[in-house]
């Protein structure tokens, strides 16, 4: 790929932000100004890369984006299909944009949902020493993209020693071809606090667009979190996101992530347990198929003692699909008896689908309990059979085996009518890839 090809992609990312926004507050002026330095500075990542050797981007360098415009605002009957009933409160984002129209900000005392725009209108100091504290954009060129653009995202926080009284839906919908919107979560759970998100990304128009987004957790002593993930982008977009995490003494992080649409999908998850006894649990699916790419990388950092840490990944891949994911956990010198354990399973449906995976331990310390694995195989022959000798056909039998397989991620979300929607979509995936069932 030519280094003029990767500027002018550069240059039609920025072009919303070409001089950072200026506006009252210094903090977040200097801060803007300093990540379009490091835009600027920084070099787009190529498969010659490490972290990015597995996943080609030369496909979305070619093309270029455009800041995108007022777009008309979907009907309530447009989006029902991602209605939760169980929320207690839902910002809507259209192209990037807050639409207030479709939202509904209003939680129990002591659970804060804003708009990130309002949130800094607002200038009440939450956000200062806050925002952009745990996505490091220093060294990503992504990070620094959107960090020099913030403007539009959400807020959510909760209070010390406070629970929800249901989960936060964060639903961002792309509905205009060739824009590139830059969405930004900040997610703060005080001590005690007791919070579930519902982080989800879908289009709603045919062509390409791109999504770079980056959210920031952070996870107060004996404070719980969960957060659920949904990527389902139209066919043709490309997805870009960072997750950064940090957990304090006694805190609980559980991380759901299921990756389903986009041409080609990133997703860098970072966690550092920064206390004591935290605890850390990360499930992840990606099913896909045709020419999809999606890629996650995860690092988990276990820094202090008495930490805990569970991770299991899975990829269904059909068609010429390619799967990539890399998983490392870091246990510091000093973070004894850490206990810590992560899985890839992978499962291929065709025999041009491909998986590229890559778990990784590194330990310091030397009274812990560590494990790691990996596996890729297709469908077992015995299974197969098995369930032949019960009257199914091979079509259903394939089918109720990839569904098993792919749902036990779906089954550990904590949000019933989130996991009954995607049960469904990897059903139907799966007898798209496969076929219907005799």
């Amino acid at each position: 790929m030519s280094a003029s090809a990767t500027t002018a992609f550069l240059e039609s990312l920025l072009a919303g932000h070409s001089a950072a926004p200026a506006g009252p507050l210094a903090w977040l002026n200097a801060l803007r100004g300093e990540a379009l330095e490091r835009a600027n500075a920084l070099t787009l990542p190529t498969t010659r890369d490490e972290d990015w050797r597995f996943t080609d981007l030369s496909t979305l360098y070619r093309l270029a984006f455009r800041p995108a415009g007022a777009a008309a605002i979907p009907t309530v009957v447009a989006i029902e299909s991602f209605a939760v009933p169980e929320v207690a409160a839902r910002l809507v984002f259209i192209d990037g944009r807050f639409a207030p129209g479709l939202s509904s900000t209003r939680a129990k005392a002591g659970i804060e949902v804003r708009d990130l725009a309002s949130a800094l209108a607002a200038d009440d100091g939450f956000l200062r020493g806050r925002l952009a504290q745990l996505a490091d954009h220093r060294d990503d060129a992504f990070r620094a993209i959107n960090t020099a653009g913030l403007a539009e995202g959400a807020v959510v926080h909760a209070r010390q020693n406070v629970a929800a009284d249901g989960p936060i839906q964060l639903l961002f919908l792309s509905t205009q071809p060739e824009v590139a919107t830059h969405p930004r979560v900040l997610i703060v759970a005080e001590d005690g606090s007791d919070v579930t998100v519902l982080e989800e990304y879908a289009g709603l128009a045919d062509g390409a667009y791109c999504v770079n987004g980056v959210t920031e957790v952070a996870v107060g002593a004996a404070a719980r979190v969960r957060h659920v993930r949904v990527q389902r982008e139209a066919a043709a977009a490309f997805h870009v996101a960072t997750s950064a995490v940090r957990l304090e003494r006694d805190g609980s992080y559980a991380s759901v992530s299921v990756a389903l649409g986009a041409r080609i999908s990133r997703h860098n998850l970072n966690v550092v347990q920064a206390g004591e006894g935290a605890t850390i649990a990360l499930d992840g699916l990606a099913l896909i198929h045709e020419r999809q790419l999606a890629d996650t990388h995860s690092f988990v950092d276990h820094a202090r003692p008495h930490g805990t840490s569970r991770q299991l990944h899975k990829c269904v891949v059909g068609g010429q699909a390619h799967a990539v994911f890399n998983g490392r956990i870091l246990v510091r010198a000093g973070a004894q008896l850490t206990n810590s354990a992560q899985q890839s399973r992978n499962l291929l449906l065709s025999r041009r689908a491909h998986v590229d995976t890559k778990p990784q331990l590194e330990i310091f310390a030397d009274d812990v309990k560590c494990a790691h694995g990996a596996a890729i195989g297709q469908l077992e022959a015995d299974e197969l059979f098995y369930l032949r000798t019960r009257g199914l056909s091979e079509t259903a039998a394939r089918n109720l085996l990839t569904y098993g397989f792919a749902a036990e991620i779906v089954d550990r979300i904590p949000i019933a009518s989130v996991a009954a929607s995607l049960r469904k979509a990897v059903l139907e995936q799966t007898q798209a890839e496969l076929g219907p069932a005799a």
